[in-house]
């Protein structure tokens, strides 16, 4: 089957056409015809198997006719590194439509967002908590949406969006075509497909495993060496771009810094950075300007970089359905890749639920001439330093952070995982759209008057109401 065989408009095809697509994955071989009949649909597939393209493609061939300059079509999704990546799917297949798009997360001012809008687009892309703040603004309107797509549900679900979502679905047009995408199916985004969709199509690839041209390792450590012997892995493994996961904001932005003294090419991507500095330590990854890229798992989705070589978790996922999200930035597009997990004796339940899932032990490995029995030193048992066997350059003087580190063991680590994965106050929306840092918190009077205005846009589109 080839991408002839949907009778995309000329102008659609010369997109696919200068990507090199040729071929439709299996996600995109089924979902494309339902949806560009107007069915609802369901995609169920792990990461990197296509689905973005399986729903913009069918968005940009009903666009192309119908009136311009008004939003037609929205996709909404949980972080701003999706927002962007799927706003360049749209840009390079809709490149030579005319057709406008526009990307709304928190972060970043509101200006420059408002007169995109007023300029006039027929897509947005969307988190959830900006969405929702630009209508009660009244810098946007749902009135003539046709076609919302949810993408990454699960992960939404997972960081506390279904509220907001909910909302959003309330909110739009009776009358409209609605896509979910899914990399798992948990029940409560089960009972929100049943409430938003209307007698969707289903279609599930495979199962939430990893893809097969991933190579699967995990090296036992103590957690005190496993900076040491990561370093060890990086020096004596061929290895391309590399992708490193921490469970928490402040380990990855330590740990990169760490890798940079030593001399790698490495930057950090967590929640605590701008949306300037995040986006420039995606370019840097991608360009090839930095190596390694430290993450935490709210840019597990959001990476989309082709000749990612190696995936290692230097911390282990909290389900084994994030190993599969973590390990899909490696293997794609027929390339080979390897994922290397640093687990600890505390590891042992999550090693036995991935191996469930894979279908096949986990190969323990080593390295020659590491010395795994080397004592924590005395004042931090913590692995966020080197040991002293790999000390420092005699050069290098610890900054604050590594200070108070020094001084006593951190105490916050749930904290900051609780804050990476899963926001703690419905009222700080915006910062749940993106992860992004809060810079204040609204007193109860701004908390009422926004949930009036919200009240009032609510009448005011009661008529179109989806039951």
């Amino acid at each position: 089957m080839s991408f002839d065989t949907f009778r995309f408009h000329s102008q659609i095809t010369a997109g696919i056409r200068d990507l090199g697509y040729h071929t439709p994955t299996p996600i995109q071989e089924q979902v494309i015809p339902h949806a560009l009949s107007g069915r609802d649909v369901i995609g169920i597939a792990q990461t990197g198997t296509g689905k973005t393209a399986a729903f913009v493609l069918p968005i940009l061939q009903r666009l192309m006719q119908g009136p311009r300059g008004r939003v037609r079509a929205m996709i909404v999704t949980p972080t701003r590194e999706l927002a962007e990546q799927i706003q360049g799917v749209i840009e390079a297949l809709g490149k030579y439509t005319g057709l406008r798009s526009v990307t709304l997360y928190g972060g970043v001012g509101y200006q420059g967002q408002i007169q995109r809008l007023r300029r006039g687009v027929e897509i947005a892309v969307v988190c959830p908590g900006r969405l929702l703040d630009h209508l009660e603004r009244g810098t946007l309107t749902l009135d003539h949406l046709e076609v919302l797509t949810l993408d990454e549900a699960d992960q939404m679900f997972d960081m506390g969006f279904l509220p907001d979502v909910r909302r959003i679905l309330h909110l739009a047009p009776a009358q409209r075509q609605t896509m979910l995408f899914s990399a798992t199916m948990p029940d409560a985004i089960r009972a929100l497909a049943r409430e938003a969709l209307r007698e969707p199509q289903t279609i599930q690839i495979g199962r939430s495993a990893p893809v097969s041209t991933v190579t699967h390792a995990i090296y036992p450590v103590a957690e005190h060496l496993k900076t040491a012997l990561l370093i060890e892995l990086l020096r004596h493994t061929d290895t391309g771009s590399v992708l490193i996961f921490t469970r928490t904001k402040h380990r990855a932005q330590h740990l990169s810094d760490t890798l940079a003294r030593m001399g790698y090419r490495a930057t950090a991507l967590q929640g605590n950075m701008s949306q300037n500095r995040r986006q420039a330590a995606l370019d840097g990854f991608r360009s090839g300007r930095y190596q390694i890229l430290v993450a935490t798992d709210i840019a597990a989705r959001g990476i989309d970089v082709a000749h990612i070589s190696h995936v290692i978790n230097y911390d282990m996922p909290q389900t084994a359905e994030a190993y599969t999200h973590r390990i899909g930035r490696t293997g794609r597009a027929a390339r080979t890749g390897d994922a290397f997990t640093l687990v600890t004796r505390n590891d042992t339940g999550m090693v036995r639920a991935i191996e469930r899932l894979i279908g096949e032990p986990l190969k323990r490995e080593t390295v020659p001439g590491f010395d795994y029995h080397a004592a924590a030193p005395a004042h931090d048992a913590r692995s966020d330093h080197a040991p002293r066997h790999h000390a420092m350059p005699r050069h290098y003087e610890p900054h604050s952070q590594d200070e108070r580190d020094n001084r006593a063991p951190r105490r916050h680590d749930a904290r900051e995982r609780q804050s990476d994965a899963a926001p703690r106050r419905h009222d700080a929306r915006e910062r749940q759209s993106d992860a992004a840092p809060r810079r204040h918190k609204p007193n109860s009077r701004d908390t009422s008057a926004r949930s009036a205005r919200a009240d009032r846009y609510d009448r005011t589109v009661s008529g179109r109401r989806r039951p």
